[in-house]
């Protein structure tokens, strides 16, 4: 693979040591070589990047790219109405080239719209075959992901155990660490999406804890939402030592601060989806609670089904919700606003990159411009109607950018989108696909429910 050096652009390292500004990229095959002003070589390809803000790819870190072909469905939906509607209802209609096709495209969104590395949750795959055609999608489209491996949440049929009762399928991590993810220099990585103390028994949270630990993987789990299912689960997971740095919490709305310190203590990541959790009912973002404990989270789009997933939309709203939540709590306390805004655009950067890489496992391989990581880098247009003039790069991209602006994308050095084209080749059919599909699952849910 050439060289590539990118040039002109005003970059934003997001490491100190580097540093920010007028500065070019080298990039060697796919690891970043190194960045610096006035860097120049002679057998390099090289990108012009005039009037570019250049930025680490995005991290989402959390979202179940399964349900593109469901957009906008729960976009009115509380939780409840989403738990009965799309786990008991409309998941169960899924063929495994549903799945297929669903976490293609949704994961083409995402690198269009300048997101390079994805948290892939998918708790939507009855069958060895749906979880092979998730992965199948995630491979074609060229996106950095770790796919994490969940399990189905219907209602149980007469004689069946609740799913909180089910421990996770052991036989189906060793079948995909022996096939699918057998290599190790994969784009696609393996996680676990289990049920965790919220949503499971302890014996189940225990079982699935052991086995993630077994296998190094990191483990991904929702708290939120409806009552626990094991309120101490978290301290007793605690004292046998199962919780560090692979254990990963999404959304944590129901937590204490105690439970929040015990945990960030032992290492647990947080990856939060305000948006989501503000229209559906989990409570409010814990944003400034782990900002208070001296931790940033990262963020996750989660259900496009409901909302957008962009990762500039994302950053945009957790960063004004907490700004809120903060201003209320000042005119209460002191009768007056902070002086200045509590939490700043360089926060919100942080979270939809190295946070994010914390959150995957991945801090030593992505987020930052760093000479020696990957060479997963966006071009964002700064130069347009919407982003000049630009006084500062970084609350323009967080508070004036949108995916229009992504100009290029690179995933270890690979375009996967240039001049503002996504490079797809069968992209129009794919979306007529994926149209037949959520038509089709629409349409048999609406039959089901007349039929009652």
């Amino acid at each position: 693979m050439k060289r590539k050096l990118i040039r002109g652009g005003n970059v934003l390292s997001m490491d100190n040591q580097v540093g920010s500004g007028a500065m070019n990229v080298l990039l060697d095959g796919p690891r970043i070589d190194s960045v610096a002003a006035g860097l120049n070589v002679d057998d390099a390809e090289v990108i012009d990047a005039t009037g570019c803000i250049v930025i680490p790819g995005l991290v989402n870190a959390h979202m179940h790219t399964w349900q593109t072909a469901l957009r906008g469905i729960a976009a009115n939906w509380t939780l409840p109405q989403y738990f009965r509607s799309v786990h008991a209802g409309l998941a169960a209609l899924f063929s495994p080239d549903d799945l297929y096709i669903s976490t293609l495209v949704g994961a083409l969104n995402q690198l269009n719209c300048g997101t390079t590395t994805l948290g892939d949750w998918c708790h939507n795959n009855p069958t060895p075959t749906h979880t092979n055609r998730a992965i199948d999608g995630l491979v074609e489209s060229g996106i950095r992901s770790v796919f994490f491996h969940g399990s189905p949440k219907p209602d149980p049929k007469p004689g069946q155990k609740h799913f909180s009762e089910v421990p996770h399928p052991r036989e189906e991590i060793e079948r995909l660490l022996r096939s699918r993810f057998a290599e190790s220099d994969t784009l696609v990585t393996l996680g676990m999406a289990i049920l965790g103390p919220h949503y499971s028994t302890y014996d189940v949270s225990m079982q699935d804890f052991l086995l993630a630990q077994e296998f190094d993987l990191v483990a991904s789990m929702h708290c939120a939402g409806l009552e626990a299912k094991t309120p101490d689960g978290w301290e007793r997971l605690a004292a046998v030592e199962l919780l560090g740095p692979r254990t990963n919490v999404v959304h944590g709305n129901n937590l204490t601060d105690a439970q929040l310190r015990m945990m960030l203590e032992r290492g647990v990541t947080f990856s939060l989806a305000p948006e989501t959790e503000m229209q559906q009912g989990h409570g409010h973002p814990i944003t400034g609670r782990l900002r208070d404990a001296g931790y940033a989270p990262s963020l996750g789009a989660d259900l496009e089904s409901s909302i957008a997933s962009d990762m500039f939309t994302v950053a945009r709203v957790a960063l004004a919700s907490q700004r809120a939540f903060d201003n209320e709590a000042a005119r209460t306390a002191q009768g007056r606003l902070p002086a200045t805004s509590t939490l700043s655009c360089n926060d919100a950067l942080e979270w939809i990159t190295l946070r994010g890489a914390e959150a995957l496992g991945m801090a030593s391989q992505i987020g930052s411009l760093t000479p020696g990581k990957q060479a997963d880098v966006v071009l964002v247009r700064a130069d347009t109607i919407n982003m000049r003039p630009v006084h500062d790069p970084v609350a323009a991209l967080i508070m004036q950018a949108s995916p229009s602006n992504v100009d290029t994308v690179l995933v270890a050095g690979e375009y996967r989108k240039r001049c503002g084209e996504l490079i797809y080749g069968q992209l129009h059919r794919r979306l007529d696909e994926l149209d037949d599909s959520g038509r089709r699952i629409a349409s048999s849910l609406s039959e089901r429910l007349a039929a009652c």
